[in-house]
């Protein structure tokens, strides 16, 4: 039991070796001054600018900030994006009317359209959260139609020989089956929240982590800059863990799910005769 606990403790930490040991070399090569301060300051330094700014609130504030506008705009534009993923893919007739219109708009970029935004907006909290919805339309859009066109005919199906009729049908049969491309999606789409939002606050903001980095920029606070840089990825490493526990909560009964738990098993040794 206790060599299984120190198994998965190791396995665990496993991807962590590498990003620890680029902070370590990062450190190392700034303590020597192989790397300029002014260019890239030290792990240690950037720590105490987090602490110098925690203590004074302003790295907390403007954290939240930050994540409520990213998880606004991802809750408007994720809600859209799976209603119109599911009407065009139970319907054709639906499809044919909006699917065309929605791929052109999807091949418009939509960082480009930061000057209409501005003009249309403001640059209010409006403007950065449009940004963030219209980022992560698409993703959460384009795989929920592509689970539901993907589910096997033989499955509908067998759930109509079992007397599901609509409401029913889509709660057990349709959307358990588009289940994981959906959740592909959401993946994809919590990687675009944080870059939408990244742009929409070095752009036009009075507050958040990107408004804190370009101030920083604006007086050579490099600390400060780079302290923003990583507190973009922790942020988005948090939200793709919480998707992966979401993934493995919501579709435990997939193929993939269960491989990945019987070969963490110890492996059979089978002999050839």
């Amino acid at each position: 039991m206790q060599s299984r606990v120190t198994k998965n403790a190791s396995e665990q930490l496993v991807p962590w070796v590498l990003p620890i040991l680029l902070v370590v070399i990062w450190q190392v090569f700034g303590s020597l001054s192989l790397i300029k301060s002014q260019i890239l300051p030290t792990p240690l330094q950037v720590i105490e600018a987090g602490i110098r700014l925690t203590e004074n609130g302003e790295l907390l504030t403007n954290i939240g900030i930050s994540t409520e506008r990213a998880f606004v705009g991802f809750a408007i534009g994720g809600s859209i994006g799976f209603v119109l993923g599911v009407i065009n893919g139970i319907s054709h007739r639906a499809e044919r009317f909006l699917d065309t219109t929605i791929q052109m708009i999807r091949t418009v970029p939509h960082l480009a359209l930061i000057p209409l935004v501005i003009i249309w907006f403001g640059i209010g909290e409006g403007a950065k959260v449009f940004l963030v919805a219209l980022g992560v339309f698409f993703p959460i859009y384009l795989n929920t139609f592509h689970g539901i066109r993907s589910i096997d005919p033989g499955l509908i199906e067998m759930g109509q020989v079992y007397g599901f009729r609509q409401v029913k049908l889509y709660r057990h049969v349709i959307l358990p089956g588009a289940m994981p491309s959906i959740l592909v999606g959401v993946r994809f789409a919590l990687g675009i929240m944080w870059i939408s939002l990244i742009v929409a606050e070095t752009v036009s903001a009075t507050s958040g982590i990107g408004y804190m980095a370009m101030n920083a920029r604006e007086f050579m606070q490099m600390d400060v800059v780079v302290l923003s840089i990583v507190l973009y990825a922790i942020l988005g490493k948090l939200s793709d863990t919480a998707a992966k526990v979401l993934e493995r909560r919501c579709i435990q009964w997939r193929p993939v799910v269960v491989t990945r738990k019987w070969s963490a098993r110890k492996p059979v040794k089978v002999g050839i005769r």
